[in-house]
């Protein structure tokens, strides 16, 4: 492949709901590229998009594929993105690299909670955005209606530029608005052909509507709209290109992408229509040694940098670093400095990747997306730069993991090899997240949803050879004491030679520290050498408690009293002794369980807010408020036990048709009811038999 510059240049992220026919349309683009010669089908396991073994076993895009085809003297790079929201932050990144976005919609299922989370990314992204309604070949396909209802919920600024020529199984091309000619596809190419007088009505009317907004465009347009004067094929494509990269115009065209009906034209409209790296404002970072905010341009004098945004890790290739260029250019032997972690890198030989399959390439011009191997110290996120110019750009912006499970090896000693598999998946994957918990000695995983945590245990397989188990994770209860006690733990033992002789009297009662000592010896009951050694052992005990072996909190133990002995006593002799006070001091103590307590913020559509309160309510959630949000939305703040949060994930999921997600932090410990607790306490206490 040949090197662009950056005004011929086109980065394209494909968005929209599960099953809307994105990797359809990079097959149909790399046919019509003449890249390949038939077009693969996700249901045979056989498109270059999706190449890896869980993409094909479940007929799904799972990571982001990045296509690059040339067309008409340009380079259009694809960001083949999922569609399924437990693999969100592939979506996330390449919205961070894209110019332009395209919304996938199914013709015949119209918007769905797909279409509108991908609007939503492109509007708070502020990214040119095009809607391509696909599957107009289908029965029920009906581009009307999907085009009023995407007016109705998305506005006016949506603009049909084609009218479908044909319907359902006689589909066969489109009639273009914009140049007012119709294209029909003949099965290997697209032919121009007149517009049908049946359609010249209808075109002409929303051809007057392109045409406000092509006036809207500019001043000197306007004036010579309300002249009466026709606008040139130029002024038009100048001033429809201009509403689209200001957001002004969101056009909406027709194709059936499996049958390669309307994607000659797609490419095109890209061509005409998207912006290139050009287009875009200049890029601002900050110098990570002063935070002097700095930016780069596209000018061929600018010195090097780049942001990686995606990471694949291969246990037989090696790690490897997709990124854009952002200025300057990328050769072979370079060494750069990474910004975010200070280190140098040296780079090998750039590489294009079109699914699976490497392209080598000398350089890489600014505005454009390459990939790298075997980086040593860089992660997705990260600003590779001239070491000479350091500048770091902002991250990205990655959802937080919803969904927490522990795993389980299922063959012993293999825990090092499944440590090491899974953070190199954290790699791979910013949304997954890692935990070893050392009190309930659990790995835990965090993840999307039950789909993603799935597909991490098949790759750990696949990948890396290691074979687990998903259980639920284990609540990290404490337990402390209601009440008072006054006890004595006396050690006595005599076996010949020197014995072992500790005695303390203590109270124990409840505190808002963790945990205090205090002493209140007179006369030298328990010799001062020795309260040391009480403490300690007090210390030791808080590690398991008396009710259902839990770390113990908020208690305060008091030594007033006790009695030695002059040969036997000593620093054991008097631990164990308070060992024994703690035990009874506990047991009498009326200890209870304490469980931790988050505060967790839903956000939720309004229609789906009765479910949601109800439902928080049945997991002995307290609501403590609640306030409007943007665009339908509100936040429900509760406070709920983290027990009953673990697999919140899918039933919110399940409640709000995945509009709803929430975030949830840990606040503090609160007594746990008396009929759970009694549960609680026998399983513990019939896992230790």
């Amino acid at each position: 492949m040949k090197l662009y510059e950056a005004d011929r240049i086109r980065n394209i992220a494909l968005l929209g709901h599960g099953g809307s026919g994105k990797t359809t349309v990079t097959e149909a683009a790399l046919f019509a590229a003449k890249l390949t010669t038939r077009m693969g089908r996700t249901e045979d396991g056989n498109t270059v998009s999706d190449f890896d073994k869980e993409e094909i076993a479940r007929r799904i895009s799972i990571s982001t594929s990045l296509i690059p085809i040339e067309w008409k003297e340009n380079k259009i790079n694809f960001l083949d993105t999922p569609g399924y929201f437990d693999f969100v932050g592939e979506v996330q990144s390449a919205i961070k690299v894209a110019g332009g976005i395209i919304i996938l919609v199914d013709g015949t299922s119209g918007i769905e909670v797909g279409t509108e989370k991908a609007w939503d990314y492109a509007v708070d992204k502020k990214k040119p955005t095009f809607i391509f309604v696909n599957k107009m070949d289908r029965e029920n396909s009906d581009f009307t209606k999907v085009l009023n209802d995407l007016r109705e919920k998305f506005g006016k600024k949506v603009a049909p530029f084609q009218i479908p020529l044909g319907e359902k199984e006689s589909f066969v091309g489109n009639v273009n608005i914009a140049k007012m000619n119709a294209r029909e596809y003949n099965g290997k190419d697209c032919v121009d052909k007149a517009i049908p007088d049946a359609l010249m009505q209808e075109a002409m009317s929303i051809r007057e509507m392109l045409m406000e907004s092509v006036a809207e465009s500019d001043e000197v347009l306007m004036e010579k709209y309300f002249s009466g004067e026709a606008f040139t094929e130029q002024e038009i494509q100048d001033g429809l290109r201009k509403g689209i990269i200001s957001g002004d115009i969101i056009p909406v065209i027709c194709g059936s992408a499996a049958k390669n009906i309307g994607i000659h034209t797609l490419l095109d409209m890209i061509v005409d229509y998207s912006p290139s790296p050009k287009d875009m404002p200049a890029k601002q970072g900050k110098n990570p040694y002063n935070d002097k905010l700095e930016e780069r341009t596209l000018e061929a004098n600018q010195p090097f940098s780049a942001q990686v945004f995606k990471t694949v890790v291969d246990p037989y290739v090696g790690k490897i670093s997709l990124l854009k260029v952002i200025s300057g250019k990328l050769t072979s032997d370079m060494e750069v400095l990474n910004a975010n972690k200070d280190e140098k890198e040296k780079l090998g030989t750039p590489f294009l990747l079109r699914g699976k399959n490497q392209i080598e390439i000398k350089e890489i011009m600014a505005g454009d997306i390459a990939a790298v191997a075997k980086l040593q110290n860089t992660s997705t996120g990260d600003t590779l730069c001239s070491v000479n110019n350091p500048i770091i750009y902002s991250g990205i912006e990655f959802a937080e993991p919803q969904l927490y499970l522990a795993v389980e090896p299922k063959a012993k000693g293999d825990e090092d090899k499944i440590n090491h598999g899974l953070l190199k998946l954290t790699e791979e994957d910013p949304t997954f997240r890692l935990e070893r918990n050392k009190e309930t000695k659990q790995t835990i995983i965090k993840g999307q949803g039950e789909l993603h945590v799935k597909v991490l245990v098949s790759k750990l397989k696949n990948k890396f050879g290691t074979d687990v188990e998903l259980t639920d994770a284990k609540v990290p209860y404490r337990e402390t004491i209601k009440g008072k006690s006054d006890v004595q733990g006396k050690h006595k033992k005599q076996s010949g030679g020197h014995g072992q002789y500790g005695d303390v009297k203590m109270r124990f009662e409840p505190s808002t520290s963790e945990f205090e000592f205090t002493e209140e010896i007179f006369g030298g009951s328990v010799p001062r050498q020795y309260i040391p050694a009480v403490e300690k052992g007090l210390r030791e005990c808080l590690e398991v408690g008396a009710l259902a072996g839990y770390p113990v909190v908020n208690i305060k133990a008091i030594l007033y009293d006790g009695s030695y002995h002059d040969v036997d006593s000593s620093e054991m002799a008097f631990k164990i002794a308070a060992s024994m006070a703690f035990k009874k001091g506990m047991e009498s103590a009326k200890p209870v369980l304490l469980e931790p307590i988050a505060e967790v913020k839903v956000y939720v559509p309004e229609d789906y807010m009765g479910d949601v309160m109800g439902d928080l309510n049945k997991r002995r959630g307290r609501i403590i408020g609640m306030e409007p949000q943007a665009k339908g939305f509100q936040l429900v703040i509760a406070e709920v036990p983290q027990s009953e949060m673990f697999k919140y994930a899918i039933d919110l999921r399940s409640m709000t048709q995945a509009r709803g997600y929430f975030t949830m932090d840990f606040t503090r410990y609160e007594e746990v009811p008396q009929m759970i607790s009694e549960k609680i306490v026998e399983a513990a206490r019939a896992a230790k038999e």
